[in-house]
């Protein structure tokens, strides 16, 4: 039974906002740079597209987003995150669908290898939330209810096998922007889903913390990454036409 001092976090409004809108970038340039995995002439080819791709989806649409609405989750502690759990999550997030994508666009299209390469990406995904939640330095303790995380885990790889499905089947910029703004849906249905998972009870720890923090911080990442997201999209648009202009 939980203490009666359980607490959780009440979301900040803007950046929550913030987080959905650097998902939905994010999803639309990962969708964008994926037209050029299956165009790729040659490994090294291929896997550059698969990298840019996947650092695209796993780096902006997934791990920006959740960071930035990590750190819009308000409480009555004073929470920071550690540097280097938080890296490891980017790193766990961007890695999980790189993979996802090389799996799904390996030889032949088959809904088995697309479902494979979803699981995979799905319960990465998975492991970059929660290895995200173990980076929160505060004085209390994280209880999960394991029926939301499984909940949560179930959203992930649903929405990964949709994503890459999109990734491989979707050219049209339209198509590619409505689906970016139902994969901004997804990638925040399952972060708050497993936030929602998430109880903190205070343990009465009184040990000075250092770590990232801060909802300045949150606005700075979405810069940041919002601007890194539309110059990689913009030079893969450039490209695009290029190319197209020499085959005419």
């Amino acid at each position: 039974m939980l203490h009666e001092h359980a607490i959780q976090c009440v979301h900040d409004p803007l950046l929550m906002m913030l987080s959905y809108l650097v998902s939905v970038l994010g999803s639309f340039t990962a969708l964008q740079l994926a037209i050029a995995i299956p165009a790729a002439r040659g490994l090294m080819q291929r896997w550059s597209a698969i990298t840019y791709a996947g650092a695209a989806m796993g780096g902006g649409a997934i791990w920006a987003m959740h960071f930035i609405a990590m750190l819009a989750c308000q409480m009555d502690l004073q929470v920071s995150y550690d540097l280097a759990i938080t890296a490891a999550s980017a790193v766990i997030g961007i890695a999980s669908c790189m993979a996802g994508l090389a799996i799904a666009s390996a030889g032949v299209f088959s809904w088995g290898k697309l479902v494979l390469a979803g699981l995979f990406m799905g319960l990465g995904v998975t492991g970059m939330h929660y290895t995200g939640m173990a980076a929160m330095l505060m004085p209390a303790n994280t209880h999960y209810d394991m029926t939301i995380v499984a909940a949560s885990a179930l959203i992930a790889v649903v929405a990964s096998i949709v994503a890459l499905w999109l990734a491989f089947n979707l050219r049209g910029r339209w198509q590619m922007l409505g689906s970016a703004l139902v994969m901004g849906l997804a990638v925040c249905g399952m972060h708050y889903t497993g936030m929602q998972a998430a109880t903190f009870i205070p343990n009465g720890s009184q040990a000075e913390q250092f770590g990232l923090s801060g909802a300045n911080l949150g606005m700075g990442i979405f810069a940041v990454t919002s601007v890194l997201l539309v110059a990689v999209l913009s030079t893969s648009l450039i490209r695009q036409r290029q190319r197209n202009l020499v085959q005419i």
